[in-house]
């Protein structure tokens, strides 16, 4: 059963170890519905009485999957009398796979310039404007993060692999204890066209085998500024 939107919604009767594994099967972890359609498969973990919020959810008209594990908590009209699912925790992690209805996790490396604002949906902002410019390079500067020009450049600074190194290394150990869906790692400089460009590819390069994560690269802004001459990038 799935919620409004892009996504499912699970309700959850469980431990922590429950909600985790729903989170390593890519649902977000929350304790509230907040808004309107899912943009992907949430879990929400139930308030103790349970009876009462599941009804305010019906009321609602949310649509969704509920989930009790452990014994019967002797409710009435409560999570295990009412569940789509009953199981016992060791189950748990092949139930959310099966639930979820995106593949994986998912970790977006974005590249943005300053110049169009901060991107909304970012989990960690890292601002690469100390790096040397390919802007003031007369043969790079209509040139963008993809031409292996600019490319050599960026990476040929110690400062960009040394940061390039420790972000990952901090990455590999965080990101699988964020209870979220998708995570968005966004790379900034001026204009969006050139630095932030190669390290957001470079990092999604890097983190190609993080297990349990679907890793992509975005630019919020190229497409514009392929468009028209900007300022620094």
């Amino acid at each position: 059963m799935n919620g409004e939107g892009g996504g499912r919604l699970v309700f959850l009767n469980g431990p922590e170890a429950a909600a985790l594994a729903f989170a390593r099967a890519g649902f977000e972890v929350r304790s509230e519905v907040v808004g309107g359609g899912l943009e992907g498969d949430l879990v929400v973990r139930l308030p103790a009485p349970a009876a009462p919020y599941l009804r305010a959810a019906d009321e609602r008209g949310l649509k969704y999957t509920l989930v009790h594990v452990g014994p019967d908590d002797g409710e009435a009209e409560g999570s295990y009398q009412r569940a789509h699912h009953r199981l016992e925790e060791p189950a748990v992690e092949a139930l959310a796979r099966t639930l979820a209805t995106l593949p994986g996790r998912r970790l977006r490396c974005l590249a943005f310039g300053y110049k169009q604002g901060l991107p909304t949906d970012a989990n960690w902002v890292i601002d690469v404007r100390f790096l040397d410019n390919p802007y003031w390079v007369e043969e790079l500067r209509p040139l963008d993060g993809f031409e292996p020009r600019v490319v050599r450049m960026v990476l040929s600074q110690s400062a960009a692999t040394d940061l390039l190194a420790g972000i990952e290394s901090v990455l590999r150990k965080a990101l699988p204890l964020y209870q979220k869906g998708q995570i968005t790692v966004a790379f900034g400089c001026t204009g969006g066209r050139h630095r932030s460009v190669v390290m957001a590819r470079a990092l999604a390069d890097r983190l190609a085998d993080l297990d349990g994560f679907e890793v992509e690269f975005a630019a919020r802004d190229l497409g514009a500024l392929r468009d028209r001459e900007q300022g620094p990038g």
